[in-house]
């Protein structure tokens, strides 16, 4: 009996004290594990923040080796995002494609090419470029780079700009295949500096009046502006439109020296405003050239920072009529700050301000998801074509020295709203457009009158050779049948104006005139420039507050 309740007693007993010692064992381990990481954790010397804190223990503690760097490369992005839309990381191995429209020049070859067709087409070469000096010339077309055929391959032009690249002083062999000539042309290149110029195409419109179109604000911005606009004055210009329509903006010092050579002496340019409240106020010096031309500033959906710094400066010193459609709203100033490994970060230090104070930086928040869809909404909401369809707060109205009323919180409002043209517009023309048979005609086209091409050394010249062509359109439509879309006569009267301006614009681009040739003929289909133009030729009135620009038809969003 004893043996029997021993017998029953003994089992329990012990698997009572291994239970015991599995839940002590648990606890100790835990304890010890707490322990553990508590001292492995003040091993670690503490960090002044929590982000570095957490990456510290990553690197020291977590399971799997882990590249702390990449997961910087990560966060950075989120980071910046959550300050402001303006506030962004820069990788090192986006610095150069980043910086290269700000500093105005690259090392390559120094041709511009088009790849319509599968192939590089050698549209212009730089004048005492590397790729002139070595002989490439006007419609050659790159058949090989090195021992790689690159024409009917389907590459990227971004993939071919990289083979023809590269550092100023190596070279590069090319294979042309030239009119005239059964074999390839082997040329070889030493790449060199080449510029890149941010004043796209300056030349006189009229006897009397320059047109002038400003792509960026490089640091070379205002030097380019200058030289050209001595040229200009030297062929007569009087009165003065300058296209910004576009242009995403740049360094902040460039449009304050431009704008310096329209103003008197004393008028405030632009002024930043910082955290504290401290300003920097920019005055122009009086030593401008030219004070005494007509201004005309053509701006759109797509002008910002620096773009917006000139108009600013130019519309609220009632110095130029400001025409287009309101512009984008970038009112924050952003410093780089490069990193020890080539990236860098461009941090929103101060805000801008135009002279009669308004800031033109539209709303935000941080983490703003919608911020990128602003200019979708403005279309949405009818504001590419009517001014009426825009909301002013009074709060935020200011008055010029000459008593034209202007507003902030979002852009600069042009003085004359001229709505987005659609008139033209037809299912024949979007056709033509979006197949590139258009542009294809004119690649042909400049192949055809290659040697009359070349010859071209001013607008006039460029004039005088499309004008002699009057079967152009017809001979277009004919070609765009050849390549699938059919006559469609009412169409083609109705659009006929815009795809000859085009035709010839195109044309002209594949001229030694390069951007002075395709705006020399498109402007005839482009309402703010035929606005300016009208203004140009009205006598001088008093500043009118804003006003719709009537007179250019326009069917809607269709």
């Amino acid at each position: 009996m004893k043996n029997t309740r021993l017998s029953i007693i003994l089992p329990l007993v012990i698997s009572a004290s291994v239970i015991a010692g599995i839940i002590i064992g648990m606890i100790a381990g835990r304890v010890s594990i707490d322990n553990r990481l508590k001292n492995m954790a003040r091993e670690i010397s503490l960090p002044g923040n929590k982000l570095d804190y957490a990456l510290a223990l990553i690197e020291s503690n977590y399971i799997d080796p882990v590249n702390t760097d990449s997961l910087i490369e990560k966060l950075m992005p989120d980071l910046m995002w959550n300050l402001d839309p303006h506030s962004v990381y820069i990788p090192a191995s986006e610095m150069t494609a980043v910086n290269e429209p700000l500093d105005g020049e690259f090392d390559g070859i120094g041709i511009v090419f088009n790849m319509a067709t599968d192939t590089i087409v050698v549209l212009n070469t730089i004048p005492q470029g590397p790729s002139q000096r070595a002989g490439v010339q006007n419609g050659d077309r790159i058949i090989m780079i090195g021992k790689d055929t690159v024409a009917g391959r389907g590459i990227r032009s971004d993939s071919i700009m990289k083979m023809l690249r590269g550092k100023r002083g190596t070279t590069v062999d090319l294979s042309v295949k030239r009119n005239g000539i059964a074999d390839l042309v082997p040329i070889t290149v030493t790449r060199d500096k080449i510029p890149v110029k941010s004043v796209d195409a300056a030349y006189m419109l009229t006897d009397e009046t320059a047109f002038m179109r400003i792509t960026t604000f490089s640091q070379h911005t205002y030097d380019e502006m200058a030289a050209a606009l001595e040229r200009l004055s030297g062929e007569g210009m009087k009165k003065l439109i300058i296209d910004l329509r576009g242009n995403s903006g740049g360094y902040l010092g460039q449009p304050i020296l431009m704008a310096n050579e329209f103003l008197p002496d004393g008028r405030l340019i632009v002024y930043t405003e910082d955290r504290n409240g401290k300003q920097i106020k920019e005055y122009s010096d009086g030593s401008g050239r030219y004070q005494d031309i007509e201004l005309a500033v053509l701006i759109d959906e797509h002008s910002a920072s620096s773009s917006e710094i000139l108009a600013g400066a130019l519309q609220d010193n009632d110095r130029a009529t400001i025409i287009g459609r309101r512009s984008y709203g970038k009112g924050l100033v952003q410093q780089q700050i490069p990193f020890a490994d080539g990236s860098a970060m461009r941090l929103t230090t101060a805000r801008y301000y135009t002279p009669t104070g308004r800031s033109i930086q539209k709303p935000y928040t941080s983490a703003d998801e919608n911020y990128g869809e602003d200019i979708y909404n403005r279309y949405v909401h009818n504001e590419f074509f009517s001014a009426d369809s825009i909301r002013f707060d009074d709060s935020l109205k200011y008055v010029t020295p000459g008593g034209k009323v202007v507003y902030g919180g979002g852009g600069i409002m042009p003085d004359i709203f001229v709505p987005l043209d659609t008139t033209d517009i037809t299912h024949y023309y979007i056709e033509v457009a979006s197949r590139n048979i258009l542009y294809r005609y004119t690649m042909e086209y400049a192949d055809k009158h290659r040697n009359a091409i070349n010859s071209v050394k001013t607008v006039d010249d460029l004039r005088r050779l499309l004008d002699a062509d009057d079967d152009m359109l017809e001979d277009f439509v004919e070609y765009a049948r050849r390549n699938g879309v059919q006559p469609d006569r009412e169409q083609i009267e109705k659009s006929g104006k815009l795809i000859t301006s085009l035709l010839r614009a195109y044309i002209g681009r594949n001229t030694p005139l390069e951007e002075a040739g395709f705006y020399s003929n498109s402007y005839v289909v482009d309402p703010p420039v035929l606005k300016a133009l009208e203004i140009f030729s009205r006598p001088a009135t008093k500043p009118t507050p804003t006003v719709q620009d009537t007179s250019t038809k326009q069917t809607g969003k269709d």
